[in-house]
């Protein structure tokens, strides 16, 4: 059975129905809004995604998803698909004129269930993820549904909806926009972006052709087939390949997008005997800017819509993703009563924090890629040059500082060291994953952080006191539906006492990466980021992380 042409289904339209005040509407049914919704349906709340259009995007868009991000969809229940479809890459190789100066494995260790990236067809991603959505019973999808007026109004938003039928009134305790860069709910609350906007232009091509190239990421700063600029070179599935030619300032869109002109590049860089199919043409400008508050009352801002960077780090699809991851447990927290409105403050403060850093790298990728006066062009060529024999110059070379997960290190959340661990793993920082066996079977241990509180204790040669363990038993469940998983060393007898979960680290890679002896435990928030650690963990102090986590008060912890 081939592939759904996903660029080409039209979405049902179907008028709405049934009540017009809901708990949660988030506006835009992109890769940012269906990961949203299928996360917070996945906690248990009813969701309606509205959205102005009836097909999904057009041309390849985003196509490059870190790690982490299929971390996250596999979650969601989504990873899989996408990885067995897309191509898998760790590898990159930076050229300079027709030399390589150097190259890197953006995953140099084994053990870990997935690539450091993949690249994929941003509307295979969206076309999976909405087919996730619409099965399950908890997502309401609407399309050719378009929010043209929001307020916040007596504890509630008011939303305007227009619909090949007319408009209506709708309501909802929350609403999420993730309509993208223009957001129009940004302006309907008066809202805007700023930042940095970029002189230069970039032509996008999409090729179809039967290069044998390799799956790797490869960059070239002036090279003789498109001097004094730079390009970029990505396979993709079905036989699709990206380049990205820098084109300048002064160059005419639609000049560059004729398809004789287009060609004529593509030849350069394959060869004039190459046989390839235009699959899609663009020529864009980027700006790296964000808006000031990502929450504002019951309206918060995720994806595109809150914050946006020029394309060289695969930092745009993968950050909007990692936003959903922060929020979406969080407002199901709020929502069942279980922590304060204030919660969400940190979602705001969080993710902002890692907008910055993400405006911050690609701005300099983009400044060590187009330099603006002689002085940056003599700086980074002699950089280049010098990359080829010293690894300080390497250090140096920016072709795009690609996609990692920011580390919560300043978060309220986060309970601070007692003890000392290895500043390897910073508090705050994404639980890394690694092999392990469960019932004899393999298994990966994110596949075990299940959008739950996680309360992981290390047992590499020895189980723990019997009270504490029974300590430990009596933490679980509860509402907030804590989990507490033993992690056993390969000599460790199991099952777990006082029916605790335990699984096997075989081979002693967690214990490693989490710098783990007898005893350590680590408190894992349901989107996998660490909220505290101890050596000689107790009940109370666990507790106190917790509510910590939580954005609950101290004296609230039982």
């Amino acid at each position: 059975m081939g592939d759904i042409d996903y660029q080409a289904i039209e979405l049902e339209y179907k008028p709405a129905q049934g009540a017009s005040h809901h708990g949660i509407v988030v506006v835009g049914g992109g890769p940012v809004g269906l990961s949203m919704a299928l996360d917070l349906a996945l906690h248990g709340q009813k969701v309606v995604v509205i959205d102005d259009d009836h097909r999904l995007s057009t041309g390849s868009r985003a196509i490059c998803f870190a790690k982490r991000t299929l971390d996250i969809w596999d979650r969601l229940g989504a990873g899989e698909r996408m990885v067995r479809k897309g191509i898998s890459w760790n590898v990159g190789r930076v050229y300079f004129k027709d030399k390589e100066v150097w190259n890197f494995d953006l995953l140099p260790e084994p053990g870990h269930r997935r690539p450091a990236f993949i690249n994929l067809q941003q509307y295979y991603c969206e076309g999976y993820l909405y087919e996730q959505a619409a099965a399950h019973p908890g997502i309401e999808l609407r399309w050719r549904h378009k929010a043209v007026a929001a307020q916040e109004r007596d504890g509630l938003v008011a939303l305007t909806v227009e619909t090949p039928d007319g408009s209506y009134a709708m309501t909802a305790d929350w609403l999420i926009a993730c309509d993208g860069a223009r957001s129009p709910i940004r302006k309907m609350i008066g809202q805007e972006s700023r930042g940095r906007s970029f002189r230069d232009r970039f032509l996008i091509a999409d090729i179809k052709t039967q290069a044998d190239y390799p799956h790797e990421r490869w960059f070239w700063f002036d090279p003789p087939f498109h001097p004094n600029q730079s390009v970029l070179l990505h396979s993709q599935p079905d036989n699709v390949w990206r380049v990205d030619f820098q084109l300048g300032w002064d160059a005419d869109p639609a000049e560059e997008i004729k398809p004789e002109k287009v060609a004529a590049r593509i030849r350069a860089l394959l060869g004039p005997e190459a046989e390839f199919e235009l699959e899609w043409v663009s020529v864009y400008t980027f700006a790296c800017e964000r808006m000031e508050k990502f929450r504002h009352g019951r309206i918060l801002f995720a994806g595109d819509a809150a914050h946006r960077v020029s394309p060289f780090g695969a930092r745009g699809a993968n950050s909007g993703v990692q936003d959903t991851d922060n929020l979406a447990w969080k407002l199901d927290l709020v929502v069942r009563g279980l922590a304060p409105e204030s919660l969400l403050d940190s979602y705001a403060s969080e993710r902002e924090q890692a907008a910055d850093e993400n405006i911050l790298h690609s701005s300099r990728a983009t400044d060590f890629i187009t330099p603006k006066s002689e002085i940056s062009l003599l700086f980074r060529n002699t950089t280049l040059r010098l990359a080829r024999d010293y690894e300080f110059a390497r250090k140096l070379v920016n072709s795009g500082r690609l996609s990692l997960p920011s580390a919560y290190t300043g978060s309220s959340l986060n309970t601070a060291d007692a003890d000392d661990f290895s500043p390897a793993l910073p508090l705050g920082a994404v639980a890394p994953d690694g092999p392990l066996r469960v019932a004899g079977n393999a298994a990966w241990w994110l596949g075990q952080l299940d959008g739950r509180f996680t309360v992981a204790v290390f047992c590499p040669t020895a189980l723990p006191d019997p009270g504490l363990l029974h300590e430990l038993a009596g933490l679980q469940g509860g509402p907030l539906r804590v989990k507490v998983v033993l992690v056993l060393g390969a000599g460790v007898a199991g099952p777990a006492p006082d029916g605790l979960a335990s699984v096997q680290d075989h081979d002693a890679v967690l214990a490693g990466r989490y710098d783990a002896r007898d005893g350590a435990c680590y408190l894992i928030r349901p989107d996998q980021h660490i909220a505290a650690r101890w050596r000689k963990p107790d009940k109370r102090r666990i507790l106190g992380a917790l509510q910590q986590a939580a954005g609950l008060p101290p004296q609230e912890a039982s």
